[in-house]
């Protein structure tokens, strides 16, 4: 009788990552899975980064280049100088910082991003686009829940909707 592996080693789902550079994921929805993949490729050499896409906007200019964010004014506008809309603070892009400070041993970075469902097909393409200029970016979509954790090309989800 051959013994059953307990716990799956992750290969696979780090091998397809290498392969296509943009997964999409269903994971059950009482969670814990996502941890353990993202230790697994941590330990494969990659630096893992987790993120919510809601607030993601453009995403090129959130990834990798210097973007402007506007704060909520919650209720308090200073017409008198900078009009109604507010002031606007520069944020580091988050891929394009981490990717300029890898280290020397470092396969890559992975991004994980959170409720990825409510990207746009447009978005979801331009995070498919960015992996293809970007060799060592990997994408991590989370797309839902499901009974198992599976995974898929995020291509494949374009072609599907």
């Amino acid at each position: 009788m051959l013994p059953l592996p307990l716990i799956a080693n992750g290969k696979g789902f780090i091998r397809a990552l290498e392969n296509d550079g943009a997964l999409a994921v269903y994971a059950p929805l009482e969670g814990g899975y996502e941890g353990r993949y993202q230790r697994r490729l941590r330990a494969n050499g990659y630096v893992s980064i987790s993120l919510s896409a809601r607030g993601l906007g453009d995403v090129e200019a959130y990834l990798m280049q210097v973007h402007g964010v506007r704060p909520a004014h919650l209720g308090k506008k200073n017409i008198a100088q900078e009009g109604a809309v507010g002031p606007i603070y520069f944020a580091q892009p988050i891929a394009g910082y981490q990717l300029e400070n890898l280290p020397a041993q470092s396969k890559g970075l992975v991004l994980w991003i959170l409720e990825g469902y409510i990207l746009s097909q447009t978005e979801i393409q331009d995070l498919i686009s960015l992996t293809k200029r970007v060799p060592k970016l990997k994408v991590v979509l989370e797309m839902g829940g499901d009974r198992v954790f599976r995974w898929q090309p995020l291509l494949n989800c374009l072609q599907a909707a």
